[in-house]
């Protein structure tokens, strides 16, 4: 019986997992298409700082999302979510922060020293993750 359930439990969590993936793709496709229609925006007002730093924060939002994307897929295929992989999914985020905040001239030296501290250990906790990953994924 306890089995049963436990094999129940595992096809739910899977069949949540693959809507929340099918979800992901047409937000990612929204986005791409916002990206375009940025860039046609951009274009026509190729001189406005406002429309070329919305392009920017787009841009790097999709590359956010791409990452999100591979951390549901990576569920499906291992059943657990990965340190590694986590641990990219943020410094990504942080990243796309960072960059918005220098290219918008909005960040001050604390902010950057905080944001240089916070990349430094999540950096040290992907190096972690990799160094001490389980020999085989696959029986976790």
């Amino acid at each position: 019986m306890r089995a049963r359930i436990l094999r129940f439990y595992e096809r739910f969590l899977d069949l949540i997992v693959v809507v929340l993936i099918f979800v992901m793709l047409i937000t990612l496709l929204a986005s791409v298409v916002g990206v375009v229609w940025d860039v046609y925006a951009t274009i026509l007002s190729f001189r406005e700082e406002a429309a070329i730093q919305g392009l920017v924060a787009d841009v790097l939002s999709v590359f956010v999302l791409i990452e999100l994307f591979r951390t549901f897929t990576d569920y499906l295929e291992f059943h657990r979510i990965r340190l590694r992989v986590l641990s990219e999914v943020a410094i990504v985020f942080v990243l796309r922060e960072l960059f918005i905040g220098l290219y918008a001239h909005r960040l001050g030296p604390m902010d950057l020293i905080a944001t240089a501290v916070l990349l430094a250990v999540l950096v040290g906790a992907r190096v972690v993750a990799v160094q001490y990953a389980p020999k085989n994924p696959e029986r976790d």
